[in-house]
């Protein structure tokens, strides 16, 4: 056994540390276990990530203090995706690291709950009393059952059953106690269903490469309503067959409740799931079920992909083209490609998922790194939904104002619900109003860390901003020139709900967004109510907009589809179309056909037309020749560095240092922008200046970029960000 740890910290330092290991901790240590540390003067905690019999400090080496826990919380091959990710992102190896682990188990900050329980030990009934006799029958009938629920079950004190024990014919004892995350307990189980042509050509291919060594990748290309989800089902029924673990992402939480309860309706108790809504003791016991091998297949968002799962056969993504599989905080990862590069480390399949893939994974599929099986078709020949744009500025001339609903949209909701049918209103901005105005003098409140307007919230009565989250009363008259009259520019959800209740009173509506779904069940409880015909209308942004299946939805409707299509990015045009391929999938998949309206300033937009016509082969051809021609993704890597401070005139030297010293180490094949305010000039009180660069290959990027953060000073109180592969250039 080597006699000298490489230790990771939980100091943010950007490297590994070299510690002795005691002789008795010799045979007890790996790869992966957590240890406790002198470091500076205090014990802190750190994670083994590999093992040397020399070490050039060997004279000055400290030795571990402890072992924390009695095995390795971090697999091998996950500790390398660790490395990568830390190398390919630019991120402190800490950082990389500690996103392995969700934070209730790094910091051991919870234990299991622990409750007890009785056992019947002898089947007496003879010098008991009634409430006893009542308490052994019930014992002998169900088995171990917990004190508290006798004591419910028979409305009872300790005292009877604590006689039991004494007198021996019970016994008690302190047993773990799951914190159970699931809202549904009540599920019917499902059998898999008979698969169409489509589905079983699709199973077939992904049959053949789970058998693949080394691993694949494949992109099932289904469009909305196709059976994606019965065919990622029986996949994961053959990985498991197999004795392997599957991992099943998905791109919002909202999602996961609907995705949960098929999987556990098919799997049963071997599904876990892990994402940000569960408590911090569903966490714990969540990650330990799947630590232990109890838990086989796990559905969460993106940082479910580290899970420790047992024996890993199968990765999927589903909606992979999701910009929420793009981490905002350091290791600033893309779940995608974390996940493709997890499937060579494990040697797993990996399967990506969409109606709209990315044009990242399309060009992977055109120079063969990724396989491909399209579903063309809706199951059970249900056809696509009738779509038909509405252009908003007609309706603005005809009727002689503008309004949020045009006559065509009311007239179809109205004709909906007299069917008892029900109805999607999709619009991207949460909020009553995107701005209050002072029609005297033009004040607008902005807000005074950030560069952005705030947004009114009627129902807080607050104005807020959604960048930063800094609130602010709403005032009776205006801040500048006092005068009571405030114009509201631009709606969101709440605005449109408003209007909405009064249109139609008698109808059941419920608002689905981030202010609205701020309980840890909200998602589940809506979801529920939906599903069973409780609501009529659900008005809602992005998390309403993809993977949901209600039978019973026939109309959509879009209110402003031009939203994203004017933000100052290469993909805006790709996104409008995927968000409004997306949304429009939602109607119609039941038995009667769907219909979607999509209000629209610019019907006549190559993305807008290509939504209305399901022509995303043709908009995917036009915008990969132009991506082509301008050098951007798919056929470069761009990397934003973002430096920020408290002083404008500080950042904007330091940000032209690091251009100039950039610019001279920087290989010719790097194109390097000089730099610029970002387009939100001022964040949380932070002035942003921006660098972008591109290049073919991301090292050629990111090799000079580590070479000037390390040995580059900067002023104190400058914060640099670099984003590898940014999705957003704000």
């Amino acid at each position: 056994m080597p006699k000298i740890a490489k230790i990771v910290t939980e100091v943010s330092l950007n490297q590994e540390f070299d510690y002795k290991i005691p002789q008795s901790m010799r045979n007890e240590l790996k790869i992966g276990s957590q240890v406790s540390i002198p470091f500076n003067n205090r014990d802190i905690k750190g994670f083994v990530v590999g093992f040397s019999n020399f070490s050039k400090f060997e004279n000055k080496l400290k030795s571990i203090t402890d072992i924390v826990g009695d095995k390795p919380l971090i697999p091998h091959s996950v500790i390398n995706l660790a490395y990568w990710m830390s190398d390919y992102y630019c991120s402190p190896i800490e950082n990389a690291i500690k996103a392995l682990l969700p934070s209730v188990i790094r910091k051991k900050s919870i234990q299991y709950k622990k409750q007890f329980s009785a056992t019947l030990l002898a089947d007496t009934k003879e010098n008991i009393t009634s409430l006893q006799r009542k308490i052994v029958n019930y014992l002998e009938k169900n088995g171990s059952t917990l004190i508290i629920d006798i004591q419910k079950k028979f409305n009872c004190s300790i005292s009877p059953i604590k006689t039991l024990a004494k007198n021996e014919v019970i016994s008690i004892e302190e047993v773990k106690i799951r914190r159970n995350p699931f809202y549904n307990t009540d599920l019917i189980p499902t059998q898999p269903f008979q698969l169409n042509n489509e589905q079983e050509n699709a199973l077939k291919k992904i049959k053949e490469n789970l058998e693949k060594t080394p691993s694949s990748v494949t992109l099932l290309h289904g469009v909305t309503g196709s059976g994606k989800t019965e065919v990622y089902l029986q996949s994961i029924e053959q990985v498991i067959k197999k004795n392997q673990g599957a991992i099943m992402l998905v791109p919002e939480i909202a999602l996961t409740p609907q995705t949960v309860n098929r999987f556990r309706a098919r799997f049963g108790e071997i599904v876990s799931v892990l994402h940000s809504s569960l408590s911090e003791g569903e966490r714990h016991d969540e990650w330990h079920r799947i630590f232990d091998g109890s838990a086989k297949i796990v559905v969460g968002a993106r940082s479910a992909l580290f899970s420790p799962i047992k024996n890993l056969g199968l990765i999927i993504l589903d909606e992979e083209h999701e910009p929420t599989y793009k981490q905002e905080e350091s290791p600033r990862y893309h779940a995608r490609d974390v996940a493709v590069m997890r499937g060579k480390i494990d040697n797993c399949a990996v399967l990506l998922g969409s109606a709209t893939p990315s044009l990242e994974s399309i060009q992977n599929v055109n120079c063969g790194k990724y396989d491909i099986v399209k579903m063309n078709n809706r199951i059970d020949s249900k056809k696509m939904p009738l779509i038909r744009t509405i252009d908003m500025t007609r309706e603005i001339e005809e009727i002689g104002h503008p309004s949020l609903f045009s006559r065509e949209l009311i007239n179809a909701i109205y004709d909906r619900l007299n069917k008892n049918e029900q109805v999607i209103l999709f619009l991207n901005r949460r909020g009553f109003s995107s701005s209050v105005m002072c029609e005297k003098c033009g004040y607008v409140n902005e807000c005074n860390s950030c560069s952005v307007t705030k947004h009114y919230h009627k129902t807080f009565n607050k104005f807020i901003c959604h960048i930063c989250g800094e609130e602010e009363e709403f005032p009776n008259k205006c801040p500048q020139c006092g005068d009571p009259a405030f114009k509201f520019s631009g709606s969101g959800t709440e605005k449109i709900e408003e209007t909405l209740l009064k249109l139609c009173p008698n109808a059941k509506i419920e608002r689905m967004d981030s202010d609205s779904m701020r309980k840890k069940d909200s998602y589940e409880k809506v979801f529920s109510k939906f599903k069973t015909g409780k609501i009529d209308i659900l008005i809602g942004t992005q998390m309403i907009a993809k993977g949901l299946d209600f039978p019973n939805v026939t109309l959509v409707g879009v209110l402003n589809a031009d939203l994203s299509l004017y933000f100052p990015d290469f993909r805006a045009g790709e996104r409008t179309l995927q968000l409004l391929t997306q949304v429009s999938g939602r109607a119609g998949r039941g038995n009667i056909l769907g219909e979607v309206l999509i209000q629209t300033y610019t019907p006549h937009h190559p993305a807008i037309e290509a939504s209305r016509t399901l022509n995303l082969k043709g908009f995917i051809s036009q915008d990969l020749k132009f991506r082509e021609e301008m050098n951007y993704p798919p056929f470069s890597h761009i990397v934003l560095i973002n430096i920020s401070g408290p002083k404008e005139d500080i950042v904007v030297n330091c940000i032209n240092s690091f251009y100039n010293e950039l610019s001279k180490i920087i290989p010719k094949e790097v194109k390097i922008l000089k730099p610029l305010p970002a387009s939100i000039l001022k964040i949380k009180g932070l002035f942003r200046y921006q660098i972008l660069l591109s290049c073919k290959y991301t090292a050629k990027i990111t090799k000079p970029v580590k070479y000037i953060l390390k040995n580059a000073k900067f002023p104190k109180g400058i914060k640099i960000i670099i984003d590898v592969d940014a999705l957003t250039l704000s």
